[in-house]
């Protein structure tokens, strides 16, 4: 967020780009973006990604698992990595995130090594989402007194705390995008503190509208809708405790 906080709540920063099936790939893609990025990700690993598939056979429809390979790059303290799959990047910022001018050249520099490798043709989808973790200490009575966006419950029903989580979709320049935006309690909250996630999920939903030359734009703007969205969810309260 622009806004600096002292106790900045954001746990995850992620930036996914998902590239079209007309983009190229082969299993030599991940070693030669590595010889790219090694001097700020010098750390690599690999696991299996389980993704859930539609199978069908003799006209009939079914659920099927498949992995993808993934490469991930990190870098020293592991705090910041890149991810490389089957047309694939994503560029993560764990705590603690430092700020937007910081995180912004390290997925230009990663988007940039990606497409010199692999020549991407087309973009089919992109995400910007923010995962805040929020602990607010002592026992929450009431949510309005930190959330501007929080679950209702009418006065004939049982009021607060007790578990939740609400979501809602919101469309941005005209249906092209859209934020899932979602608030929940963290099981295993305690009297002495109650954490909540507030999960900012800004993507691209009409795929191929974003050609490569547009992306970094997108980028930026989402940032701003995602920004403008944090900080309307939040009270005054809140950003007392987040220390601006």
């Amino acid at each position: 967020m622009s806004k600096t906080y002292k106790n900045s709540p954001i746990s995850e920063a992620v930036c996914e780009f998902q590239f079209g099936q007309d983009s190229p790939w082969d299993l030599t893609i991940p070693g030669l973006i590595y010889e790219k990025v090694r001097g700020t990700f010098p750390k690599k690993s690999q696991f299996a990604q389980v993704t859930l598939g539609i199978s069908t056979t003799e006209g009939t429809i079914g659920q099927q698992l498949e992995t993808m390979p993934v490469m991930k790059f990190s870098s020293e303290d592991e705090k910041v990595l890149i991810q490389v799959g089957t047309r694939l990047l994503s560029v993560n910022h764990l705590k603690p995130y430092s700020s937007w001018r910081n995180f912004l050249p390290l997925i230009q520099d990663s988007f940039n090594a990606y497409c010199e490798v692999a020549e991407p043709k087309s973009i089919h989808r992109i995400g910007l989402r923010y995962i805040n973790t929020i602990e607010i200490a002592g026992p929450l009575t009431d949510l309005k007194d930190f959330f501007e966006f929080r679950p209702y419950v009418g006065d004939k029903l049982p009021q607060f705390p007790g578990p939740f989580l609400i979501s809602v979709q919101l469309p941005f320049e005209e249906a092209r995008d859209v934020l899932n935006l979602r608030l929940s309690s963290l099981a295993g909250s305690t009297s002495d503190t109650t954490t909540i996630i507030l999960d900012i999920d800004y993507f691209l939903a009409q795929p191929d509208k974003v050609d490569l030359d547009g992306v970094f734009a997108w980028v930026d703007s989402a940032h701003t809708h995602v920004e403008e969205i944090f900080e309307a969810c939040i009270t005054e309260q809140l950003r007392r405790i987040f220390e601006e």
